[in-house]
């Protein structure tokens, strides 16, 4: 892959991109949330285990379900944006593994070791929702990813009697941009990384 992402497609998805909490009275329809899906399905995950899972939230109805659950400063700009994202984590991915890692038999490596199930349907788990928020950036779509939900809350009121879990929340739409803050400051290389 010798193919580098010019300046322009960089601030799409890092430099002009924001953590959005007001959206815009735009509509998100499915084909968008399709193709992201499509595209961050992509993205490499441990023995391709694909533990991600993700409830749309759009209706009233169903935004009803979910801001009880939710700490009072994420309530009103859920109830706002288009479309809110649970991203969970299947706790049963390793029975998906005949199929999606066929060239070892990697469901024996999980089964009845629930340390190794947990920790890697988190990290993993975690891994494709950053890769979702990606795409929905690339397809012109806003993001504003969110902690601050009660997630037993959540897990019973849309995983019940499922292997599923909840991790975060992502609200997307099309971001009002003159509700923004000041971006923050990041760390720079020096002050994160080291090379040994």
């Amino acid at each position: 892959m010798s193919a580098v992402l010019n300046q322009d497609g960089l601030d799409l998805l890092f430099g002009d991109a924001r953590t959005h909490s007001a959206f815009l009275d735009r509509p998100v329809d499915d084909e968008a949330l399709r193709k992201a899906w499509d595209a961050a399905r992509m993205g490499p995950t441990s023995a391709n285990c694909q533990p991600a899972r993700i409830v749309f939230v759009r209706s009233a109805g169903a935004k009803a379900r979910l801001l009880p659950a939710l700490a009072p400063g994420n309530v009103d700009k859920t109830r706002a944006a288009p479309v809110t994202a649970i991203i969970g984590h299947d706790m049963a991915f390793h029975d998906r593994l005949p199929r999606l890692f066929p060239h070892a038999d990697a469901r024996a490596w999980f089964v009845g070791n629930q340390a190794l199930i947990e920790s890697t349907a988190f990290r993993n788990g975690t891994l494709q929702g950053a890769y979702f928020i990606m795409a929905l950036r690339a397809f012109g779509l806003d993001c504003g990813p969110m902690s601050g939900f009660d997630a037993a809350k959540v897990d019973a009121e849309f995983f019940a009697g499922t292997t599923i879990r909840s991790n975060f929340l992502i609200n997307i739409g099309h971001g009002d941009a003159s509700a923004l803050y000041p971006r923050g400051p990041r760390l720079d290389f020096d002050e994160a990384c080291s090379v040994v």
